[in-house]
């Protein structure tokens, strides 16, 4: 077990991305108090997260562990995500399971850890308002160092969040849209619109894009866009991070959501 604070050297699962990808070089920068790895966000005000297309998912609709090419807007890739959970839950609860993610740089550090519990009657947003009934991730940097959290929050119909620090104090909310899904007769971008704490200023946004007719209605591999603020703290873009992948399990994971 690793020292809280440590940066870890993890063994990535084999098809990190596409052969020949260009990963993004790391800035030489010396800021004091930024956790190792993320000086790569330094320089972002926008990331792209590709999922990986599963054969054996598509072929036989058995759910496997998920893996995410992380890039800026150039195409560089900055990180490599993937999925750490249990094959039974991954079969009995789906997209509800709990899970850890492991996000690591092109020296296979792992600089970034997401967990999300698992809870049996979490979703709904008529009752998120209580705890074992809203879902949250919890986003650590470098791991064993917690920098935040995300977490729904309850509303009359819109899907809501609140992304918080460590010290669980409100820094942004999510407004999630009255149908956050897509079909081939509606392939326009889903917003998710990332706002200051009064709920109405826009800093920035996640949107789940149409990958593409295939893509979308034979394989559950999405692709999503994150933009927010570049002088946003490291660890918010981190936790920024982490309120995608959350969003992407809670409506765009389940079986019949893009059909």
């Amino acid at each position: 077990m690793a020292a809280p604070g440590s940066v870890v050297e993890v063994k990535q699962p084999m098809g990190t991305g596409p052969a020949g990808q260009q990963w993004m070089a790391m800035p030489q920068i010396n800021v004091p108090g930024i956790p190792p790895g993320l000086e790569y966000l330094t320089q972002i005000d926008q990331l792209l997260m590709h999922q990986q297309i599963e054969l054996f998912e598509a072929l036989t609709n058995i759910e496997c562990k998920n893996r995410y090419a992380i890039k800026n807007s150039l195409g560089q890739q900055v990180f490599f995500a993937f999925e750490e959970s249990d094959f039974c839950h991954r079969i009995c609860c789906g997209a509800q399971r709990g899970f850890l993610m492991h996000i690591v740089d092109n020296q296979s550090r792992e600089v970034i850890r997401l967990e999300r519990p698992f809870k049996c009657f979490a979703g709904c947003c008529w009752c998120a308002d209580t705890e074992c009934c809203s879902m949250e991730i919890q986003i650590q940097s470098p791991p064993g160092q917690v920098v935040g959290y995300c977490r729904q929050i309850g509303s009359k119909w819109k899907p809501m969040y609140e992304v918080l620090d460590a010290n669980k104090s409100v820094v942004l909310k999510i407004n999630g849209p009255c149908c956050a899904c897509q079909t081939i007769c509606c392939t326009g971008d889903v917003d998710f619109k990332v706002c200051g704490t009064d709920g109405v200023t826009e800093v920035g946004k996640i949107s789940k894009q149409w990958g593409g007719f295939f893509r979308e209605i034979i394989t559950q591999a999405d692709n999503f866009s994150c933009s927010f603020p570049m002088d946003l703290d490291v660890r918010m873009k981190a936790n920024m991070i982490g309120a995608t992948f959350l969003i992407d399990y809670m409506f765009f994971e389940q079986k019949d959501n893009n059909s």
